[in-house]
């Protein structure tokens, strides 16, 4: 009962079209807001959201849902964590035994595991950004000057200060009321083999990695002083952090990539913090590892149109190489800038000013132009077995034909060799198989959405015997849950491929509702069970001609005469 009227109040207080115009640029059309969709990679809008019906539906990927489903599509949460998450926006506590508005809460009380680890970086996070000014971090603040970076940018990152002290944040935390073994747990601190905790990062200057809901899920730290020490640690995956899923400062860049329609990727923390305070706020970066398919779906989901920032070194080229390739696959704009030899960001914009930055930029090479460019290094075979490795990986056939034949003309292969030894090393290609259903999966699709689409008929259908036309398991479980509950209840009961369902009958794009509806499937039904009938008494007198008695054979008789009449009425009021 309480879980409801949490899942109502924030429906009522908290509008769909504010919440998806975070990560969306919203149009108004008509009665609906339209966009391209953030789950999958389109320039057209087709993603469209209902005001009024506090819902969302693509019509390319089939997307779809609520508030909720949207915020955890959109943020990588469970349906809970939404739910906590946006609660707190508003002030409002899930509690067990119901919902309260403005009552503070100590750590841990009515929260999930989760939400409680949210609550420790937050307070590790506010212990970093205090430490950074105490006396002991001179040396930090010295580091971050000579680096040029403004106090904007460190308040807008919330950098911080971790104490070389080995329980430093071990004790505030303990302090604060959290459970060691959950701190330990959540990659904070470590404990030895003697029972004794640490602090994981000491001496450090601390960048706090937010999520898309701006919630702090992890750290990364550069060692000050020490050059023994490691020169950069991150944080190890836990609970509400995966570390191949989240880019650094997305979370600070999503406004600047949306409004100038593109991003720039690079690989390090100090690289983001001074593209954003030349201007580039669109700019985000790689997490100490390789770029992953995540990261790359994670930041298309903002935008097309990609600039690869990387180092001109040997490895600084490997890398471009293999993220170019990763964004190209899935049909993406994306273009190569590899800094001079002995640059980095910080000295090119700082030495030669945004000028020579931008001129690089303009002048960057394509994707596909640079990847081509490192096979010119190689043997013919290997530019052959990359090419086709490369071709079968594409995600969309029709990019396939143009790239071979820039890949041939650039390689100087015979294009058509390569197209037959493509087409040779693809597997076939399925047909795409048309589905043909039967009567019996046709009319229980009409019972459904019209079950779906009006629900207060749901009753009399059952009355009439709507159920006994039900035959598949999906069928008849989703009827059962429109028995069972109504409105927001029945919707949060679905299954991801009956929210699909109701998305087809009463979504955005759906028909409009016709009264006549309902009247042509009673029709429908009543005609379905005549039919059921009449096969099963004939089948009655064909056995009788062998067991039954004459008097028998007549009853069957007249109750085909019966049905035979009642046929010729309804037909007579129906024309």
């Amino acid at each position: 009962m309480q879980f409801k009227e949490a899942v109502r109040e924030i429906k009522n207080r908290l509008s769909i079209v504010n919440v998806v115009s975070r990560y969306v640029e919203l149009k108004r059309n008509g009665a609906r807001w339209v966009a391209p969709c953030p789950f999958h990679q389109e320039t057209k809008p087709s993603f469209y959201v209902n005001e009024g019906m506090g819902m969302f539906y693509c019509f390319g990927c089939q997307a779809s849902g609520d508030i909720f489903e949207f915020y955890s599509r959109i943020n990588g949460v469970d349906f809970n964590e939404a739910l906590e998450q946006l609660a707190g926006e508003l002030g409002i506590t899930v509690e067990r035994g119901g919902i309260s508005q403005g009552k503070p809460d100590t750590a841990g009380q009515g929260k999930s595991l989760r939400q409680q680890m949210f609550r420790m970086y937050d307070m590790a996070a506010s212990h970093y950004v205090s430490a950074l000014k105490a006396p002991e971090a001179e040396e930090c603040r010295r580091y971050m000057a000579g680096r040029g970076l403004c106090p904007e940018i460190i308040e807008r990152f919330g950098l911080g200060w971790a104490r070389r002290d080995w329980q430093d944040l071990a004790l505030t935390l303990e302090k604060g009321g959290f459970d060691t073994k959950l701190a330990v747990e959540a990659g904070l601190i470590g404990i030895s083999d003697s029972g004794r905790t640490y602090d994981r990062f000491r001496g450090r200057l601390m960048f706090p990695i937010k999520s898309l809901s701006n919630q702090i899920i992890a750290f990364g730290g550069r060692i000050i002083g020490d050059e023994d020490a490691a020169k950069y640690i991150n944080s190890a995956d836990t609970p509400i952090y995966k570390k191949g899923e989240h880019l650094f400062g997305l979370a600070q860049a999503r406004r600047g990539i949306s409004a100038k329609g593109n991003a720039f990727l690079t690989e390090g923390y100090m690289d983001v913090l001074t593209m954003h305070q030349f201007g580039y706020d669109n700019t985000v970066g790689v997490l100490g590892t390789a770029l992953t398919d995540e990261q790359v779906r994670r930041l298309t989901g903002f935008t097309s149109r990609i600039t690869l920032l990387f180092d001109g070194d040997g490895p600084g080229r490997k890398a471009a190489f293999r993220a170019a390739q990763m964004f190209l696959v899935l049909g993406l704009s994306c273009s190569v800038v590899l800094l001079p030899d002995g640059e980095d960001i910080d000295s090119l914009l700082r030495g030669a000013g945004p000028e020579a930055f931008d001129d690089l930029v303009a002048h960057a090479p394509d994707g596909l132009r640079y990847c081509i460019d490192m096979q010119k290094r190689a043997s013919p075979r290997e530019g052959v077995e990359w090419a086709r490795d490369f071709l079968s990986r594409v995600t969309l056939p029709e990019l396939v034909s143009s790239f071979i034949t820039r890949i041939a003309a650039e390689l100087r292969f015979s294009e058509q060799e390569l197209r037959n030894g493509f087409s040779m090393g693809k597997p076939a290609a399925r047909k795409k198989e048309t589905v043909v259903l039967s009567a019996e999966a046709i009319m229980e699709r009409e019972i459904l959405s019209v079950g779906l689409r009006f629900p207060d008929m749901v009753s009399k259908l059952q009355e009439i015997g709507a159920a006994v036309l039900l035959h598949s398991d999906v069928a008849l479980q989703l009827w059962e849950k429109l028995l069972t509950y109504r409105g927001e209840d029945l919707i949060q009961q679905f299954t991801e491929r009956e929210r699909r369902f109701w998305m087809e009958c009463c979504g955005p794009g759906a028909q409009p509702l016709y009264a006549g509806e309902y009247p042509a499937l009673v029709k429908k039904i009543e005609e379905q069970f005549r039919r059921h009938a009449v096969e099963s008494i004939c089948a009655g007198l064909s056995m009788g001609g062998t067991t039954a008695s004459v008097s028998q054979d007549l009853a069957w008789c007249r109750k085909l005469d019966e049905l035979n009449s009642r046929n010729r009425r309804a037909n007579s009021r129906s024309m």
